[in-house]
């Protein structure tokens, strides 16, 4: 498929900032304005959980559509899109596995090709599984291109099966993705309901087809985790947790089997985390007084900045980014705030231009 987009502009300014969590100095981290905020999608379906990358000398942005809305289904597919300026797109590919909802696709490059992996996640209805990450038949895909016109189709990823894939990236010419599951541990005739354990698993492939565990970085609990790597392989990650306990900080070194933990003072869902010249962007979900909202923050070491609030409300989150330079940078997000010509709610893809206006102090520069 290959036809065009059109954005539409909806706002130029973020100015609104969490309040209660500017644990950090604001000297130490500059503003950042945020600019030509426009929709990107929207095709009346729920559209939802982007990524975002710089390749082959244009934007890739990735989500799920399905017309049944939020909830896992067999109707949900993934779509690429492609922009060379991130302000007109075009769909290069859509995706589907039979009978399963493929959803939470990210991008990673390796051996000279961009790849997107997602999960085909099975519904669990009329089963004891009611969570998507318990299905047993779970199992991730991947699609590539080597040139940005031709696509392959999606193919399973060897390895994964029983795991719900979420977050990817590729250091030295390897490549990672992070796997939930909830597997049942218990099931005795004394047992009033079926016993379950949730687990996060760190992936490792050299070809992107191949996959085998390498870590199990949450041996008691099913994450969402956004992840990079440093120049010298250093994994740096954000988490979702959920519930009472609040988001957290990983770090890891090569070979990535001992992890470090740091919580943050409060939860952020569909986490991101980025590198923008040498600091750290994050982004996700918090509730404010408004309501639920995507926000960025700062990492500077295991604390956080406010940047601000991105437009968005009622269902929204899973942003993605790309940095274009030290000072300039892409990000995409999700959110149903916005209303159509007949009144009704829609969850579309934004887009927004973001730039550094306020560098702090030269001594301050290095946050680490």
């Amino acid at each position: 498929m290959n036809h065009k987009i059109n954005s539409v502009l909806c706002s130029c300014l973020l100015c609104v900032a969490f309040g209660g969590d500017n644990a950090v100095a604001a000297e130490l981290t500059p503003q950042v304005a945020v600019n030509h905020v426009r929709r990107a999608f929207d095709n009346g379906e729920h559209n939802a959980f982007t990524d975002l990358i710089r390749w082959n000398g244009k934007f890739w942005l990735t989500f799920r559509s399905c017309a049944e809305g939020h909830p896992v289904n067999s109707n949900g597919a993934v779509i690429v899109l492609s922009s060379p300026d991130a302000k007109q797109w075009t769909v290069a590919c859509r995706l589907r596995m039979p009978e399963s909802d493929t959803r939470g696709p990210h991008f990673f490059t390796l051996d000279d090709k961009l790849f997107v992996v997602f999960a085909a996640i099975y519904p669990n209805q009329g089963t004891e599984f009611t969570h998507p990450t318990m299905n047993p038949n779970n199992f991730g895909c991947t699609a590539y291109t080597s040139d940005g016109e031709v696509w392959s189709k999606p193919l399973p990823m060897k390895g994964t099966n029983g795991y719900f894939l979420w977050g990817a990236s590729s250091t030295n010419n390897k490549a990672y993705v992070s796997g939930r599951r909830t597997r049942r541990i218990a099931s005795t005739k004394e047992a009033q309901e079926p016993e379950f354990i949730g687990e996060t698993v760190l992936f490792e492939s050299n070809d992107g087809f191949q996959w085998k565990i390498v870590s199990r970085y949450y041996p008691d609990s099913a994450d969402e985790t956004s992840f990079l790597f440093e120049s010298n392989g250093d994994l740096l990650g954000v988490t979702r947790r959920g519930g009472p306990d609040p988001t957290r900080v990983l770090r890891s070194k090569p070979p990535y089997q001992e992890w470090t933990q740091e919580r943050i003072p409060f939860f952020i869902g569909g986490p991101l985390i980025k590198k923008w010249g040498d600091r750290y962007i994050v982004g996700g979900r918090r509730n404010s007084k408004d309501g639920k909202k995507t926000g960025l923050w700062w990492l500077v070491g295991d604390q956080m900045k406010t940047i601000g609030v991105l437009p968005s409300g009622g269902d929204n989150s899973y942003p993605g980014f790309a940095a274009v330079d030290d000072t300039h940078g892409v990000v995409s997000w999700y959110s149903s705030h916005e209303k159509d010509e007949a009144g009704n709610v829609i969850t579309a893809i934004y887009v927004a231009d973001l730039q550094i206006v306020s560098p702090p102090p030269a001594a301050n520069t290095d946050d680490q």
